[in-house]
């Protein structure tokens, strides 16, 4: 196959490199299935550096499997606030609940066993079955599709799911039966460190610059290939701070779709008039300031709108919430955090 004796040369070179290399990482240091799959999970669409404190602080609050299962949401989301992607959080109690109730507590080391749990993709029982279990099966992400397609000279396209069988049916050949889970580790940190997306890679400090095909070729910059993505939907929305002796309005999203069950300031799809006679409030809401944040498929820009509110009534399922509860009870989507400083001016001058 094109390119397959040049990735069959990768394993020893790197997995000498990751002995030197590999980044110091708190799921590394005491490895239990349990701490692979929270970190795993954590880490699909989030930066380590971002992981790091959330994954900590998760394990002092949730030490087992059986204590995540048996967690009240509010608290679980609470300490998953800022890390985005919430249905990951959902998922992760629902499969820790599977784990107690159907395999008596203890994880599965069977891979097909571990794909039925809620939110373990074929990566996430990749990586737990390699890492925690020692079984040689690669975990193919962003990372390994990159390596493996430059080592290769290999331009099948990787977003396709031929183009990622594909990739994992090489790295099964080539991924060594003793250290798989080493192997698919040092893999990831020489995609995050070394062999970088965007045509940037560090080639002169990488284990395999004298067997790429890619650095051979000048292809580099071409590889991996991945068609343009759609571009994304843009939504214009208003945001209504509404304040009242000290306190801000909340409103919980629906159960299902984006940002689903969380707590957040209400907002409309602008031009958004006639929203708080619609909710049943009189007030003058006057500009605030604006905010844009980025989704997976959707950009949301924002305008906030301030009101200070003479009485108390909210529509039903709707909370007032102070400076305390907003810290510890109620979590709020990081797309909102532009107007956290509004937040605060609001809750301090309504006092």
């Amino acid at each position: 196959m094109h390119g397959m004796e040049n990735l069959s040369q990768l394993p020893i070179p790197l997995l000498g490199w990751y002995q030197t290399h590999a980044r110091d990482l708190p799921w590394r240091r005491e490895v239990t299935p349990y701490r692979v799959w929270v970190s795993e999970i954590m880490l699909q669409q989030t930066r380590v550096a971002a992981v790091v404190g959330y994954f900590t602080r998760f394990l002092e609050a949730f030490p087992t499997v059986q204590a995540l299962a048996a967690a009240p949401e509010d608290r679980l989301m609470k300490l998953w606030q800022g890390l985005g992607y919430y249905s990951r959080a959902r998922n992760l109690q629902k499969a820790a609940r599977q784990i107690v109730d159907q395999f008596g507590g203890t994880f599965p080391t069977d891979y097909q066993a571990l794909r039925s749990l809620a939110g373990v993709g074929e990566y996430t029982a990749a990586a737990i079955a390699s890492i925690a279990f020692g079984q040689p099966v690669p975990a193919v992400d962003g990372n390994l599709l990159r390596v493996a397609a430059r080592v290769m000279g290999d331009g099948t396209d990787i977003t396709t799911t031929q183009g990622k069988r594909h990739f994992a049916q090489v790295l099964q050949a080539v991924i060594p039966t003793d250290f798989p889970g080493k192997f698919n580790q040092a893999m990831m940190d020489l995609g995050a460190m070394v062999c970088l997306p965007n045509g940037a890679p560090l080639c002169e400090e990488c284990p395999a610059r004298d067997f790429c095909r890619a650095r051979e070729e000048g292809t580099v910059q071409a590889l991996p290939v991945r068609p343009g993505k759609k571009p994304r939907r843009v939504e214009e929305r208003v945001v209504f701070l509404l304040f009242h002796r000290g306190k801000v309005a909340l409103r919980r999203r629906p159960a299902r779709g984006l940002l689903a069950g969380l707590w957040e300031y209400p907002n409309e799809l602008a031009p958004a008039e006639g929203a708080l006679a619609a909710w049943g409030i009189t007030g003058q809401p006057a500009f605030a300031g604006t905010g844009k944040h980025i989704f997976t498929h959707v950009e949301w820009r924002m305008t906030a709108l301030r009101c200070d509110l003479p009485e108390e009534t909210l529509p039903a399922g709707w909370v007032w919430a102070g400076r305390e509860a907003l810290a510890g009870t109620y979590a709020i989507p990081s797309a909102f955090a532009p107007f956290q400083a509004l937040v605060e001016e609001g809750l301090a001058w309504a006092r």
